[in-house]
């Protein structure tokens, strides 16, 4: 039997995405908006083969009647408490209301659970979701994919394309990084809202690799060396980004501020995935990091 699997979300990056892998496997999808979202990106969801359904987000009996018949419940929502913690609990309640059995949070990041709360406001975000969440009886379970692989193109400190450069903090030159492509992420996801019998917990990495391997990996797609270098110690880094955040309180109101942009990479020199699920669905392929590097190094 067809399965409908709801997403929220579907209007961004990884949601559409999420949408096409959906229908590529067969999936009936409904993909759940906003009011008055904008006519163009509801009828590129059209075009997918998708349904769309514009709700009123804040009322949970309108969220349980978009979610009705549905198999699974996915959300790609980005935000911050009013949308990761407020609206993703409405969303479940109205799943709940609506006898949907399964549903998938918004937890496309680092594996969250071992880090100290408190180090990472967006982590700590989807850590007071999650404990709302497990205290209902829908069956959740979390895709985490490490970083967006997408980030090695951003000119981070990690890996700076204008300066050539590729940096660490700590001793962690030899550290391995998860990096998931938001595609892989994507047909990851719809595998998962297909199976029943997927876990609590699934970590996922297109590639891992330290910031030597990345060096390697350069050197390799492209025959260039990059500098590889210490920035800092981990402790000092820390204390920087506390240091930055307090200095910018207006950042708190803001998904990426710089301090947050230094919380996740503190964060994936403090943790990685150790249990990859890669292999749970092994018809997946996925993309190599030195692939990756061919994609937007000249």
């Amino acid at each position: 039997m067809r399965k409908t699997i709801i997403v929220f979300g579907a209007t961004g990056n990884l949601g559409n995405r999420i949408v096409r892998k959906l229908i590529k496997r067969g999936a009936a999808v409904r993909a759940v908006v906003r009011m008055a979202t904008d006519p163009d990106k509801v009828k590129a969801l059209e075009h997918l083969g998708a349904t769309v359904q514009e709700v009123d987000l804040d009322s949970v009996d309108a969220l349980a009647k978009a979610s009705t018949s549905a198999s699974c419940v996915v959300s790609a929502l980005a935000g911050l408490g009013d949308v990761i913690v407020d609206l993703q609990n409405r969303i479940v309640a109205g799943a709940l209301q609506a006898g949907v059995p399964r549903f998938i949070p918004s937890d496309f990041c680092t594996d969250y659970t071992d880090l100290v709360p408190g180090e990472n406001r967006n982590f700590d975000l989807r850590r007071a979701f999650r404990n709302d969440l497990d205290r209902t009886p829908i069956q959740a379970t979390s895709v985490f994919n490490g970083a967006f692989a997408d980030i090695l193109t951003y000119n981070t400190p990690l890996l700076n394309l204008k300066e050539k450069s590729i940096g660490y903090w700590g001793d962690k030159a030899d550290w391995k990084l998860d990096f998931t492509t938001m595609d892989d992420t994507a047909a990851f996801t719809a595998e998962v809202a297909l199976d029943d019998e997927a876990p609590r917990n699934l970590q996922i990495a297109s590639f891992q690799v330290s910031p030597t391997g990345l060096w390697q990996d350069v050197k390799q797609a492209t025959g260039q060396k990059f500098r590889l270098q210490q920035l800092s110690g981990l402790d000092d880094f820390a204390r920087f980004i506390q240091k930055q955040r307090a200095q910018y309180p207006a950042g708190e109101n803001e998904l990426y501020a710089k301090w947050q942009q230094g919380q996740y990479m503190y964060s994936m020199f403090t943790t990685h995935h150790t249990q990859l699920a890669n292999s749970r669905y092994n018809h997946l392929t996925w993309t190599t990091s030195v692939d990756f590097i061919k994609s937007f190094i000249q």
